[in-house]
């Protein structure tokens, strides 16, 4: 499970299921955000490793687009190479950058949380730790990593720009920036991550079911989906790239 530093809800359930909400199909599911595009670089010939063959978005359309969004262009970069390379992997996922985004921005701000931001590796400048989940106010989730990635070693605290439990980023964690290692401190790896968690079990985020069960699985919050769905509509008409 993954929990949110600045959506306020709860953990279990709200009547997200139950209800319909502005927006939602006859299932209760919210229709998805526009997929926003983006203009990417084109590979050079003759490139082999890992790192180099992910498309990364063209310069001058990452500088007009944070300008436009608001995001940082050391996080917009990483949220657009997990949207591709996630659908590389899941072609019938069609998730956008801006859903990918739009969790990125409620979980740490694109990692600014305390005062932490990006460097030009995309590494956190500072600890991104959330709340103890010692069952107040949040589920009770004892220690899984002995304080590893969270530093305490009694409960369990979110990590990172994209606000990773330290059990789910076990199962979930990905190299994204080709170092070799899984850190959920880092940008790259941590939207890839996140990408690539929202497309799992072979979900179509074009689908307002397939969208919905996405964001219910990162967080179990009507208030947290809504959210999301709100500014990643936000970023894709901002953009301007809507497909």
């Amino acid at each position: 499970m993954v929990f949110t530093l600045f959506a306020m809800c709860a953990i279990t359930a709200f009547s997200f299921w139950a209800t319909r909400q502005p927006g939602a199909d006859a299932g209760g599911a919210l229709s998805p955000p526009p997929r926003a595009g983006a203009e990417l670089d084109t590979l050079s010939a003759g490139i082999t490793t890992a790192v180099n063959v992910t498309q990364s978005p063209d310069a001058q359309w990452l500088t007009q687009a944070a300008a436009r969004t608001g995001i940082p262009a050391r996080a917009l970069q990483a949220y657009v190479a997990a949207a591709v390379r996630a659908n590389d992997s899941a072609p019938a996922c069609g998730i956008g950058w801006n859903t990918v985004a739009a969790v990125g921005a409620v979980e740490s701000g694109h990692g600014t949380y305390g005062g932490s931001s990006l460097n030009t590796a995309g590494q956190a400048t500072g600890p991104i730790v959330g709340p103890s989940l010692n069952g107040v106010g949040f589920a009770a989730i004892p220690d899984t990593d002995a304080g590893a990635l969270d530093g305490d070693a009694r409960w369990d605290h979110a990590v990172g720009p994209m606000q990773f439990i330290p059990s789910t980023w076990e199962l979930a964690g990905r190299d994204g920036n080709g170092d070799g290692t899984a850190d959920p401190f880092n940008i790259d790896d941590a939207a890839l991550s996140a990408a690539t968690y929202l497309c799992a079990h072979g979900r179509d985020l074009s689908t307002a079911q397939g969208w919905t069960d996405a964001v219910y699985t990162y967080n179990q919050s009507d208030p947290y989906i809504r959210q999301v769905r709100t500014q990643a509509t936000a970023y894709a008409v901002k953009a301007g790239t809507a497909e």
